[in-house]
């Protein structure tokens, strides 16, 4: 993710941190026939499993109101003047860059899917730049982006995490809470902005969910140790911690637990090659006995990726704020059926704790794709990857777990191209192309000429998953073909398996039970977040974009039969994305996502969260308001998010 240094109260001058994100999945196509596919599974004898003990048991507490937000934080003052270029993400890929060219057409032909209006949903604004950049924390906060949307909800509650703030609404949408992301896991500010030092940790990549089994919400994000610029140390040290709420509220205290992923032989970590490392882009996933979190593990001082981890524990141990918790540890590095190493292996969830899968002890699945480059993809693939834990039931004493991972042909997929989006006023490309205000947001002249940039639409890795009814589902982003004539747009691929777990000894075979396409001709779908109900009708949330839509917040709805609908607009964005990752300024290298989410409550409820753009303003605005637009936006981003709710 990258950051800002800011002088005042809407004009920023810019500063990097390392980088830290992976490029996430991306979006949309339209439905082709379902193709059945069968694979026989056995356990992998090429994962490395270690199991250790980690520090757990410290404490936090979020109350209704703003946090974080007034009699803790210093205040806001003058900053240093050191400016430096945003990094991106840690992915290898340099897909996202806006100046890379195109590949032609793809060779996966989907018809349209026509866009109309969402009716019968009820929906919200979220967080948005402004917020996260100005209203918690005292305005101690980097400016970010992507804000990698995450969503839980239950108990009547909703909670939203973005990079890097929280917020807690009534299901109305009425805020009930909000804070700042570091404060909210007991660290200090991110920045202390009297100061122009950065705090001593450094976090992002905030994914939750609410168990149906213990009822409780569970959050994960990715922590690293920084120095006073917000860099990385040279330990390289980084670590996953994931706190726990009370039952059935997200108020009150919660404990948290933290896992060490620098993987360098310290600490009790396994020494992986050119560690100390980075558990980049963590996600979760629970069965009936299991929490487990998954990330990509990428060397922090050298080029090279390391495979995916997937860290298992008990979910009781981690509810009762133990002080210790014992962690089993899985590195993919060469385990998939290709010898190849695992990449984004999302864990599932399930819509109700009825819907957990018993066999074998308990068993947990997994997801995942192999086109991107971190999978040795050649751009596209026609495998999709199945894994399982099994005999989860031994977490809760003495970890004795099997792992089994199988390849299944599906059509074909591809890493999508970035995505245009409408032409529209983008006030910060127009700045950076005046002298006196580029001096304002670079503090130098800037010697490129900056023009509206695509979005970027990731590398097709698996977004979330879930496990119902027995069924295993899941989607990602893929490059299709749409339009006459055929023109090359980002879709969405999704998917229905059966995956079946052999009692005795574990082993795992699935079949594709249905599988689709969904895309939309002279648009883009990206970042797809797929929810399932209790029932096995699902909705696919996703960012609409391109020649007729602003960034705009959608959604499909998804069978139990493996039927698509339209693309239903639920907010329709009123102006281009104007961020500033996207411009030569600042590295060149736009920025979306890099992922949404989708949850499902006790009613059926499907609720979706997805980036958007809910402001435009230009560039004689934007310069006579301070860069903020009426408070709407910073100088520096004008990303927003929308939380919506669909009935049954």
């Amino acid at each position: 993710m990258a950051r800002d240094r800011n002088p005042g109260h809407g004009m920023e001058e810019h500063m990097n941190r390392r980088a830290l994100l992976a490029l996430a999945a991306a979006a949309v196509m339209a439905s082709t026939g379902a193709l059945t596919a069968s694979a026989a599974g056995t356990t992998s004898s090429d994962a490395k499993i270690t199991t250790r003990e980690v520090k757990g048991g410290q404490k936090t507490h979020l109350a209704r109101g703003t946090n974080g937000g007034g009699e803790l934080a210093p205040a806001v003052g003058p900053e240093a003047a050191t400016v430096r270029e945003a990094v991106a993400n840690r992915s290898l890929s340099s897909r996202a860059k806006a100046t890379r060219g195109g590949h032609g057409l793809s060779g996966i032909t989907v018809s349209s899917t026509d866009v109309s209006t969402a009716t019968g949903a009820t929906s919200f604004s979220g967080i948005d730049h402004f917020q996260q950049r100005f209203g918690v924390s005292g305005g101690n906060q980097w400016s970010l982006e992507p804000p990698d949307q995450a969503l839980c909800v239950g108990g009547g509650y909703v909670f939203e995490a973005v990079n890097n703030a929280i917020a807690i609404y009534d299901t109305s949408g009425t805020e009930l809470a909000s804070d700042g992301l570091n404060h909210f896991f007991g660290y200090p500010f991110e920045i202390d902005r009297s100061a122009g030092v950065a705090g001593p940790k450094q976090t992002t990549d905030p994914t939750c969910l609410y168990d149906p089994g213990t009822n409780r919400f569970f959050v994960t994000i990715l922590t690293y140790d920084s120095d006073a610029a917000g860099n990385n140390l040279a330990s390289g040290t980084n670590t996953l911690d994931t706190a726990v709420s009370p039952v059935g509220t997200p108020f009150g205290t919660w404990s948290i637990t933290h896992i060490d992923a620098t993987d360098d032989g310290s600490h009790g970590t396994p020494n992986h090659p050119n560690c100390p490392c980075l558990g980049d882009y963590p996600h979760i996933g629970v069965d009936a006995n299991g929490f487990y979190i998954t990330t990509n593990e990428y060397p922090w001082f050298v080029d090279g990726f390391n495979g995916s981890q997937i860290y298992a524990m008990s979910k009781a141990e981690l509810a009762s704020g133990a002080s210790s918790v014992t962690v089993t540890q899985i590195d993919t590095n060469r385990a998939d059926p290709n010898g190849n190493p695992g990449f984004t292996v999302w864990p599932a969830q399930s819509p109700t704790a009825a819907q957990f899968d018993a066999s074998a002890g308990g068993t947990e699945y997994f997801l995942s794709t192999n086109a991107a480059e971190e999978a040795n993809g050649d751009d596209s693939s026609t495998e999709l990857l199945t894994w399982s834990i099994t005999n989860t039931s031994s977490l809760a004493s003495n970890p004795h777990i099997g792992f089994h991972v199988v390849s299944s042909t599906v059509g074909k997929y591809a890493v999508p191209l970035p995505a245009d989006q409408k032409a529209g006023p983008v006030p910060l490309a127009d700045c950076l192309n005046v002298t006196w205000c580029a001096k304002t947001a670079l503090g130098t002249p800037n010697k490129y000429k900056e023009t509206e940039r695509p979005l970027d639409s990731l590398d097709s890795r698996m977004q979330q998953v879930t496990y119902a009814n027995g069924l295993l589902y899941g989607s990602h982003g893929t490059a299709v073909d749409v339009g006459s004539p055929l023109v090359q747009k980002a879709g969405v691929a999704w998917y229905i398996t059966d995956p079946s777990t052999d009692d005795a000894n574990g082993n795992l075979s699935t079949t594709v039970v249905h599988q689709g396409r969904i895309a939309n001709a002279g648009n883009n779908l990206v970042m797809p977040a797929l929810g399932v109900r209790p029932d096995g009708s699902a909705v696919i949330g996703v960012t609409l974009a391109g020649a007729d839509h602003y960034p705009s917040a959608a959604y499909i709805n998804l069978s139990a039969a493996g039927a698509t609908g339209n693309i239903l607009v639920l907010a329709e964005g009123v102006g281009p994305e104007d961020g500033f990752a996207g411009y030569r300024a600042f590295g060149g290298r736009p920025r979306w996502g890099d992922y949404g989410a989708a949850a499902v409550d006790a009613s059926g409820n499907l609720w979706v969260a997805n980036e958007w753009i809910a402001q435009s303003c230009t560039f004689a605005q934007f310069a006579s308001t301070n860069f903020t637009c009426g408070d709407t936006r910073t100088l520096l981003a004008n990303w927003s998010t929308r939380i919506s709710k669909v009935a049954p």
